[in-house]
Parts: structure tokens; C-alpha cells; sequence
């Protein structure tokens, strides 16, 4: 896939003062809620660092109105569609007082990152509110109407959730890049792979909490290939029961995280560092579910802040050296 369209350069600049407070308020943002990436974020130069606080929040607040339950699917779609309308005007030049949108439209400006992979992060987004029984692609709608358990397989395929990946996560990938700085175009297509490892590792991790938000992204082809239905989930989400699903779908990510390794020389030499400590951050953190046995249903698994600060040391020494 490309890169998408050429970037919306905007024609009203905020005052300095302005800019300084809303990239203050995206940082706060990403520091209270990105466990994993703000990590890395730190090992950036200060400029960069904000900018991708800026694409965060904005991600950020995109999930939380998908993930909104006192609002209906319909409500939740409509909010989705004014939030990204609030974008483009943005874009447009049109003067805002949201500090995400001051602060993305200023890094977007900067580093001259797509308009068209914000829409995609977006539209992404609204995957997740899609109606069970509508036509979105690769929606498994339920026979009968809703399932007794209540969940939806999202996907029938493969091919259906790296669409959806793609979305949610590939096109973070692409625009990480644009901040990090590339010239040779093969970065843009392990940048898509990096992103799908990242989200499969996600999608293995939140198992258990997606399925209690009425969702299973596992593949319906990989569920019948196990002989699992979605409804065991809720019946009985054994850790037994999974595990050979649920390690085949991290044997997938691994080999999408080889290509995150390829990705590293490609991008500017001052963004490597912040590349490299993601992707062990990430990796960790699958290496960490297979050593309890992909049990994703007793707590929930986490790398210990220890851990990652090992990580980050040793990333801001390839910074420094």
C-alpha cells in the first residue's frame, strides 16, 4: 500500500506560545497512557519526540470514542466523524483551540506526513464500531443475529485483519517514519510489517479484555482450524484450550518483526535508537506471553518498568555512542 496522499500544508501558524502548550498536553497524553511507545519516544530528538506525542493523541483520542460504552455504536460513529472533520478543517487553516489538533497540524506541517495517513488512522478506528451485521469488509456477521455469548468475530480471515492492522497499525509504522526521516522507499513497506507485529502481539495480549468488549479479532479461518469457536471465550477461555491458536498467531508476529530489524538502517541515524527499543519493547513483551504459556486469561501481561528502562538505557547508548 502507499504512503497515501501528499500532505495539507495549512495556512494559519498558531503563535509559539500556543504550539509550546498543546505538544505539552499531547505529551501528557501519551506519558499517562502509552505504556510502551512513550518509552521509546524518549531516546527522539526533542522535536521529534513531540511530534509523534502529537500523532499519539490524536490516536488516543480516536479510541477513546470508539471504545465509549455509555455512547451507542451510532453515537460513537457520529463523534468519530466530527472529530475527523475537526481534522480536516484544521488542515484547511482554519483556526482551533484543541490542542491535539494544534499540535498535529503543526507536526504534519513539519514533516510533511500525509494527509491521507491520518484519515487511515481514523478510518481504522471506526472499524471497531462497525455494525455486526453490516457489509464492512471481512465482518463475520452472526446467523440468527447476535450470539448468545455476545461477541462478534470481527474477521473472517487473515487477509480480512491485516486490512484492519494495516489501519490500526501499519500506518503508525508509515508515519513514525515520516518523523524518523527515510529516503529509500522499501522503508515504507516494513514499515506496514513492523506495525502488524506490534498489533498482533496486541490482539494475543488483550484476548481476554477485547472478548469482554464484545470482540475477537482471532481470524474465524484460525479459530475453526484449532476447533474453537468464539463462544469459549466466554464459556471457557482455558489457557489450555488456546494455546496452540494463540502460538500460532505469535509465530506470525516473529516473523513480521524481522522485519523491524530490516526497517532500523533505513531510517535517520538520531531515530534509530527510539526504533530499536520499540521493537524490543514489543518483543519482550511476546517472548513474555510465550514463557506463561500465552496465558492471557488469568492477568494481564505486562513488562515491569524495570525492564523497560533496561531496554531504554540501552537504547540512549546507541544514541550516545
Amino acid at each position: 500500500m502507499s504512503a497515501g496522499t501528499q500532505p495539507v500544508f495549512v495556512s494559519w501558524t498558531p503563535a509559539p506560545a500556543q504550539l509550546t502548550m498543546a505538544y505539552s498536553v499531547c505529551r501528557g497524553i501519551t506519558r499517562a497512557n502509552a505504556k510502551n511507545f512513550y518509552y521509546a519516544f524518549l531516546v527522539l530528538p526533542r522535536r521529534k519526540r513531540e511530534a509523534l506525542c502529537a500523532v499519539y493523541a490524536f490516536m488516543r483520542r480516536c479510541d477513546d470514542i470508539a471504545d465509549d460504552t455509555g455512547l451507542s455504536l451510532e453515537e460513537r460513529r457520529s463523534k468519530l466523524d466530527n472529530w475527523l472533520a475537526a481534522l480536516h478543517r484544521a488542515q484547511q487553516g482554519e483556526p482551533t483551540d484543541d490542542a491535539i489538533l494544534l499540535a498535529l497540524t503543526d507536526a504534519q506541517r513539519r514533516y510533511t506526513i500525509p494527509a491521507g495517513l491520518l484519515d487511515d488512522l481514523a478510518a481504522g478506528t471506526a472499524m471497531d464500531v462497525a455494525d455486526p451485521g453490516s457489509d464492512a469488509p471481512g465482518a463475520e456477521p452472526p446467523a440468527g443475529g447476535v450470539p448468545p455469548s455476545g461477541l462478534t468475530v470481527q474477521y473472517r480471515t487473515f487477509e480480512d485483519l491485516k486490512l484492519y492492522c494495516y489501519h490500526v497499525a501499519s500506518v503508525v509504522g508509515l508515519v513514525c517514519i515520516h518523523v524518523f526521516g527515510y529516503r529509500d522507499p522499501a522503508a515504507e513497506d516494513l514499515a506496514e510489517k513492523c506495525g502488524l507485529a506490534f498489533q498482533l502481539t496486541n490482539i494475543i495480549r488483550d484476548v481476554k479484555e477485547d472478548a469482554s468488549m464484545g470482540r475477537v479479532y482471532l481470524p474465524q479461518e484460525d479459530l475453526a482450524r484449532f476447533g474453537l469457536t468464539a463462544s469459549a471465550l466466554v464459556s471457557t477461555p482455558g489457557a489450555e484450550r488456546f494455546r496452540p491458536l494463540l502460538a500460532f498467531e505469535a509465530e506470525r508476529a516473529r516473523e513480521f518483526y524481522r522485519a523491524g530489524e530490516e526497517l532500523i538502517p533505513y531510517i535517520s541515524e538520531d531515530s534509530q535508537p527510539a526504533l530499536w527499543v520499540l521493537i524490543n519493547i514489543y518483543r519482550k513483551l511476546l517472548d513474555r506471553i510465550a514463557e506463561r504459556r500465552y496465558d492471557v486469561f488469568t492477568d494481564k501481561i505486562s513488562l515491569r518498568v524495570t525492564e523497560k528502562l533496561r531496554i531504554l538505557a540501552k537504547g540512549f547508548l546507541q544514541r550516545i555512542t
